[in-house]
């Protein structure tokens, strides 16, 4: 038993770390970064936080009003905010951000930006704020496939041609025989 304690001991400290020097730490599964060219996401609030909630978003909006930050500029250019008319199946309030566009890889959760530029009010804000939250966070990132205010795009565009296994050039297409053997 001794033995096998002392071998366990040994292969825990020879084993490889999972994390080696030098490499960037995991990302933080909370993060709210896209990696397409919009985003979405949407917040089911207490109905009973409601004005939480919507207090963050409104000194956010006035906070990012005044910043001078061009990443933060850039970032919030296309960011709006959309409550939904009716609740959810259990009557949570519904709060839909739209990111369009989004800036790829950049962090827009509200409380981080709260913290960031609204100082004197963050901790009298974020606590109520992250007490609001009926559940988790949905975030989608999102790629355009139609503007139907835009003519639209060929079928090719999205996908390329079926080619033949083996790298062999598609076959022409048969001739077509008219009538009379003309």
């Amino acid at each position: 038993m001794t033995v096998a304690i002392a071998l366990l001991a040994l292969l825990i400290q020879a084993a490889p770390s999972l994390s080696t020097p030098g490499s960037p730490p995991p990302p933080d599964p909370a993060t709210s970064a896209f990696i397409g060219e919009a985003g979405l996401i949407m917040a089911a609030v207490k109905p009973t936080a409601t004005a939480d909630y919507e207090a963050v978003i409104r000194a956010l909006n006035a906070a990012l009003h005044t910043d001078t930050d061009p990443v933060r500029k850039a970032a919030t250019k296309g960011w709006r905010v959309f409550k939904a008319a009716t609740p959810d199946a259990k009557g949570n309030a519904l709060y839909i951000h739209v990111f369009l566009p989004a800036v790829p890889e950049y962090d827009y959760r509200p409380s981080l930006l709260v913290d960031t530029l609204v100082k004197e009010l963050a901790p009298d804000l974020l606590s109520p704020y992250q007490d609001s939250f009926a559940g988790p966070l949905s975030k989608l990132d999102l790629k355009e496939l139609a503007n139907m205010a835009l003519a639209p795009i060929p079928p090719e565009v999205f996908s390329p041609p079926v080619v033949p296994p083996g790298n062999a050039t598609p076959a022409s297409p048969p001739a077509i025989k008219k009538p009379g053997g003309r």
